[in-house]
This record gives structure tokens, sequence and C-alpha cells, in this order.
């Protein structure tokens, strides 16, 4: 998949990641972005060292992005100052 395609899978993956990691969050336009960023790493993860070949829009690739974007997500929410973690 493109990047592209990893940037528009990204926005349904935060959106979903930040209704899954409720508390306190960045808001809608924060948990998106993260969960952009959340998307391309998971998608270079799971084909860089997992070897799972990400292609299209599919569960699969939805999946991997939705938990890279969580990955992400809590990684800032550790990171960040008086954020909460839960």
């Amino acid at each position: 998949m493109s990047i592209i395609g990893w940037i528009i899978l990204g926005l349904i993956a935060g959106w979903l990641a930040g209704l899954i990691m409720r508390g306190g969050g960045y808001g809608i336009i924060g948990d998106i972005i993260l969960g952009i960023i959340g998307a391309l790493v998971g998608g270079f993860i799971s084909s860089a060292l997992l070897g799972i070949d990400v292609t299209g829009f599919n569960v699969t690739s939805l999946v991997i992005a939705v938990v890279g974007a969580i990955i992400v997500i809590a990684i800032a929410r550790a990171v960040s100052p008086g954020r909460s973690t839960v």
C-alpha cells in the first residue's frame, strides 16, 4: 500500500484508537494525527519485521493500523507530563 493509502487508513485508525484509548486524550484531531503516524509505523513494522504483506484496504490493514495507532498514542501519553495512561 502506498504512503497516501496509509495516511487515509491512519485517519480511520486514529479515530478508532482514540475511542479505544479513552481517558486524557488529545482530542479528535490529535488522535487522528497520532493515528496517521501509528498507521505508518504499524505498516512498516508488519511488513519489514513480521513479513505480513499489507495490501489495500481490508480488515488486516485496519487492524495493523489501529494497533500501531494505539501504540503511538500510548507512548505519547506516557511521555507527556500530566497525561493519563488509563
